[in-house]
């Protein structure tokens, strides 16, 4: 158990650094509601939503302002809407999206995730039947996120799901044109997808997890800058082993906070807490950038040589200093690297200092994968499934997490700058070097074995 005079103490020492609590994500497990009713279905999602959210903003408020601690998003994670869409329709889906969403906006909460498939070794026909309605229902509410499942380290990749995943990327991108293709911007697709992810727009409630339960992500890369930033102030020759364990020590405060928030809005809502994930998530704002604290460490241009080292450095520091502060550490843990999102790598690429394939580099030892990063309009499916495959081909190989969130901007070329607003950010529309010549290869389809060191048994 923590010591809670401890934790003040943290507090005290990380108050005048800016660091919020990114999100309270709040898990509920819908799997009760399945039904052969379409509408009744329908209405006891919203039902259930409403009366175990109800509350959920307002402790986190209090909770908030107990500390004086910032919590910048309150969410929702579900358990995956496709087993509840076994036996019913793209209709139906699309009605179960809309309930989310009413359900997400009568309780007040941000975002809401679990529209959700997972697909590593096959598909189910209600795995289908989300799949292909994500353009309708993406396009038809405002906070509902969707996430897939195409691999993992034990079954393999199912390029047959990457294919169709990249085909409805694209119709809802296309669905979404007026909003630039912002619709896009809330799917994701994992190889290894973690079930206690509180982060958008992966987050989802998992097999094994509770009925409910809170989960928080603490995010502090401004605190890890400024920690940066006096160690070299007072040190200005320190050795990178210095800088990694100035930010061990900055992420075991950041982990230690995180955790007394959760537990106290857990307990306000009599839910057990499950997991303090301590990603590094950026914001478009100067001063809460993941790409400044590469620059404090002297990579002077994202994307220069070193870049990779210095992304592997910051994620292993982070996660070594968490896991030494809680025993809940989960979620992702580490660093991510959301193109749009983050100031300094956005304008990394549009320098052409970052290019697709130094960030695909960077994710092989980062919390994630390839975030947030538009792309031409006339992106071709086979190449957007070959991006999400090699990506996967990480995940899977090296048995981390690996996710792809790409925006085929509608009518967009490379070069083109678009701004979603918000924590969604703004960049330029960037391309790999090589977008064709895989078609025959993807076009294949089938299933790809597990690697052989997935035999651990």
């Amino acid at each position: 158990m923590i010591a809670h005079q401890g934790i003040l103490d943290t507090l005290r020492m990380v108050e005048q650094e800016n660091l919020d609590v990114r999100t309270v994500t709040l898990g509920i497990n819908l799997n009760v509601c399945a039904g052969r009713d379409p509408d009744a279905m329908v209405r006891a999602v919203y039902d259930r939503i409403v009366a175990l959210a109800g509350c959920h903003v307002a402790f986190c408020d209090e909770v908030s302002a107990k500390y004086g601690l910032p919590i910048v998003n309150k969410r929702i994670a579900i358990s995956p809407a496709s087993i509840l869409l076994e036996g019913h329709s793209v209709e139906t889906a699309v009605k179960l999206a809309q309930a989310l969403d009413r359900a997400a906006a009568a309780v007040r909460i941000d975002l809401l995730g679990g529209f959700s498939a997972l697909v590593h070794k096959g598909i189910t026909p209600g795995e289908r039947t989300l799949l292909e309605a994500l353009p309708q229902a993406l396009a038809q509410t405002g906070r509902i996120c969707a996430s897939i499942n195409v691999g993992t380290t034990r079954a393999g990749m199912n390029v047959d799901a990457i294919r169709l995943a990249a085909r409805q990327i694209i119709a809802t991108a296309q669905a979404t044109r007026a909003q630039r293709g912002f619709g896009a911007a809330k799917i994701v697709v994992f190889a290894n997808m973690p079930e206690d992810n509180p982060f958008m727009a992966g987050a989802m409630l998992g097999a094994g997890e509770p009925e409910c339960v809170i989960n928080v992500g603490v995010s502090g890369p401004g605190v890890v800058k400024r920690a940066i930033d006096r160690l070299l102030a007072r040190y200005p020759d320190a050795t990178l082993d210095r800088i990694a364990e100035e930010i061990k020590h900055t992420a075991f405060r950041v982990t230690r906070t995180g955790e007394l928030i959760g537990r106290e809005v857990a307990g306000r809502l009599n839910v057990p807490f499950g997991v303090v994930d301590l990603s590094l998530a950026p914001t478009p704002r100067v001063g809460d950038s993941v790409g400044e604290i590469y620059q404090a460490m002297g990579v002077e241009r994202v994307g220069a040589p070193g870049t990779t080292t210095a992304v592997m450095l910051l994620n292993d520091a982070v996660k070594k200093g968490g896991a030494f502060a809680s025993s809940a550490v989960g979620g992702l843990s580490g660093a991510f690297i959301p193109v749009m999102e983050d100031h300094a790598l956005s304008g990394a690429v549009e320098r052409g200092d970052l290019t697709l394939e130094k960030l695909e580099a960077m994710t092989a030892v980062c919390s994630v994968g390839l975030d947030m990063i538009l792309l031409p309009g006339g992106t071709t499916e086979a190449c957007l499934a070959g991006i999400i495959m090699d990506e996967a081909a990480i995940g899977i190989s090296t048995r981390k997490t690996t996710g792809v969130r790409v925006i085929p901007v509608p009518d967009a070329a490379l070069g083109d700058r678009v701004d979603f607003g918000g924590l969604f950010g703004a960049g330029v529309v960037t391309a790999p070097a090589c977008p064709q010549g895989a078609e025959t290869f993807v076009g294949r389809g089938g299933h790809i074995p597990a690697p052989i060191h997935a035999l651990i048994n």
